[in-house]
């Protein structure tokens, strides 16, 4: 698929190019995004390089991950990165994000998580978006739930980061969530009573 661009009210969402690489090494210096997300620990220039020349273009090339800058709409920094990666050929994504430093708190991630669910939803058929973060990343656990994701609970080892299994958070957006139709009927599971 080529890429594409989605804008809200506040952000624009475009693929990476080569000309984001030093912003993202910068970005990718800090402590909290090294901790929580799966990115490269120590974070260096070569794998900012990788990134933007080959696993972002690949990505968008098979069409099993779509990955955006995060920039505002009028112009100006990057901002964030977000994905959507495919999980099961049922239409299942998983999400991923994450935001510069002195970007954070402002509601941008949420916005931009709206965007893509809506796109991933529309475009790529998706039935569910998963989200899914290490148990004690309570400002993505924030996020997710500000954008409209149900935390469905926690799975025990089912994030390798830097060479370490990890218990997890995992939490879902469904099309109805958002108003949308899906492309199957959804039957809930009855009430379990213990």
């Amino acid at each position: 698929m080529e890429p594409i661009t989605l804008t809200t009210e506040r952000l624009l969402l475009r693929t990476f190019t080569d000309d984001d690489t030093e912003e993202i090494h910068r970005l990718c210096q800090d402590p909290e995004i090294q901790r929580w997300t799966t990115v490269p620990s120590p974070y260096e220039r070569r794998h900012a390089t990788e990134f933007t020349g080959h696993t972002v273009p690949e990505g968008w090339r098979t069409g099993t991950m779509f990955t955006f800058a995060v920039l505002p709409r009028g112009g100006g920094p990057l901002m964030a990165s977000i994905s959507v990666t495919l999980r099961a050929l049922s239409g299942t994504w998983e999400i991923g994000f994450w935001t510069g430093k002195e970007f954070r708190g402002r509601g941008i991630m949420a916005e931009a998580m709206g965007a893509l669910a809506h796109w991933t939803f529309t475009r790529l058929g998706g039935t569910r978006l998963e989200w899914r973060a290490e148990v004690g990343n309570a400002a993505s656990r924030a996020v997710a739930l500000k954008a409209g994701f149900t935390v469905e609970g926690e799975l025990r080892a089912a994030l390798l980061n830097n060479g370490t299994l990890r218990d997890a958070w995992v939490g879902s957006l469904l099309p109805s969530d958002v108003d949308l139709p899906s492309p199957y009927a959804y039957l809930p599971a009855p009430a379990v009573k213990d």
